[in-house]
């Protein structure tokens, strides 16, 4: 008897062993799953192996097989209990599904359970409330809570932050009692996310240097936007200076890549081009040559951005269609149109990448500044319908404009019209082209035209 209940033993910390070893292998933890199904009898109780397929299932992609699997245990058992870690899982199921009807019936569940007052269910339903839009409701659980861990600050302050309570969260962040980098993080990366740069930077610089917490990668990561937003080269220097000293600038690429982007928005391409060649040849990564590519074309130097891209496709590196956007931009902006007339060729029929309306718009705007007018309007005709726009044409008559192409300039009015007449710049720029070619009167017909569909003009400003 002992050797078979031994063996029972080692069998189920076997089967635990495989569902943690398989846990993000979807196939293998539905074989393990049969595997039970078929010697029901025999594992129907043991709650750790059932709890390790909820967690697989509730984190996946297929979230419902939680709930399916939950009410199979019930009908098979009635006298089994659940524990915490059942409807933890549950309710986050019910998060990863949006499906807050069902989270309120196993916050019932939970509740009659005797886990009303349990920090990681509590936790888990805060977070499920706040997931599926219910903040009053997730408010009131924090509220009746009698306990709470830092995650659960965390979760209650990171989800207000996403649905834009940011006062509230600033609040709430304000009065926890104990802090950790994860806090911090959240808040940053709130405010980054909703463009108030400057308050997340300052939040950053408060952690760092007030509270003395050390930032991980993510909060890197998170503070990236605000510093090339406002182009900030001496906090670039100075999170460059922080990431080699503490080591993330080797052991995470993405910190390399936005060091990259970081400096270039900065207005130092030198720096981006010095970390984009400290970045080893195994590490660099196609978002690595992309950054540093539309870094080349955002200071205009097209020469240097289709080298680099040489140097990528030579290195075996698949492009995107970003990567072709930045090469696209860097040939418009530096008047390389025979190269980028080569690229666009090479995106489409070489690599089979479909041109969105940003390609379409490069194009438009490359060979408009070349003055080959014609064919950047037969490009804009064929635009499929579903994707093209009006900013497409409005590109169009703006080098209609530049070369003083009336013909053309009327035709590609009427098209913007046909789509938004209530832009006074668009009448404003045919005008122009009118006056420029001598045709005063049909300038001043535009004008009144403008005025009759009230058309706002936008004011120019001044800084003197």
């Amino acid at each position: 008897m002992f050797d078979t209940m031994s063996h029972r033993k080692y069998y189920h910390r076997y089967l635990l062993w495989l569902l943690h070893k398989h846990q993000h292998c979807r196939r293998a933890i539905q074989q393990i799953h049969s595997q039970f199904m078929v010697l029901n009898s025999e594992y129907i109780g043991i709650l750790a192996l059932w709890n390790s397929i909820l967690k697989h299932y509730s984190l996946s992609a297929y979230p419902q097989e939680a709930l399916f699997l939950f009410k199979y245990l019930k009908n098979q058992s009635k006298f089994m209990s659940f524990d915490s870690f059942t409807y933890s899982y549950l309710i986050k199921a019910c998060a990863n599904m949006n499906q807050v009807h069902v989270g309120n019936q196993f916050h019932c569940l939970s509740t009659k359970a005797g886990f009303d007052y349990h920090v990681h269910v509590q936790t888990a339903l805060v977070n499920m409330y706040i997931d599926c839009g219910g903040l009053v409701e997730a408010k009131n659980v924090f509220d009746e809570m009698p306990e709470k861990n830092l995650v659960t600050w965390n979760v209650f302050i990171t989800g207000f932050m996403k649905w834009g309570e940011v006062e509230f969260a600033r609040a709430v962040f304000d009065a926890m009692p104990e802090k950790n980098v994860i806090s911090w993080t959240g808040l940053i990366d709130g405010y980054t996310r909703i463009n108030r740069f400057r308050e997340a930077l300052l939040l950053f610089q408060k952690m760092v240097v007030h509270e003395g917490i050390k930032p991980t990668e993510v909060t890197l990561l998170a503070i990236f936007p605000a510093i090339w937003n406002i182009g900030c080269l001496e906090f670039c220097q100075m999170v460059h200076a922080y990431g080699e000293k503490s080591g993330f600038n080797t052991l995470d690429i993405r910190v390399m890549n936005c060091l990259v982007d970081a400096y270039a928005k900065s207005g130092s391409i030198e720096s981006a081009w010095r970390v984009f060649e400290d970045i080893n040849d195994v590490r660099r990564n196609l978002v690595s040559w992309t950054s540093i590519i539309s870094a080349f074309a955002m200071h205009g130097m097209a020469t240097k951005a289709s080298d680099c891209y040489r140097r990528m496709e030579n290195e075996g590196v698949m492009p995107n269609w970003i990567t072709f956007l930045s090469v696209l931009n860097a040939c418009s902006h530096g008047g390389l149109l025979d190269e980028g007339l080569e690229y666009y060729r090479k995106m489409v029929d070489d690599w089979g990448i479909t041109p969105n309306i940003k390609h379409y718009g490069t194009l438009i705007d490359m060979l408009g500044r070349a003055g080959r007018l014609e064919e950047a309007e037969r490009i804009a005709l064929g635009i499929p319908s579903e994707i093209g726009n009006v900013v497409i044409w409005r590109t169009l008559l703006g080098a209609c404009s530049f070369h003083g192409n009336v013909e053309m300039g009327e035709r590609v009015t009427i098209k913007i019209m046909e789509m938004e007449r209530e832009y006074g710049g668009d009448y404003v720029l045919l005008s122009n082209i009118f006056s420029a070619a001598g045709r005063f009167l049909d300038s001043e017909r535009v004008r009144s035209v403008m005025d009759e569909q009230n058309a706002p003009k936008v004011p120019g400003i001044t800084l003197v």
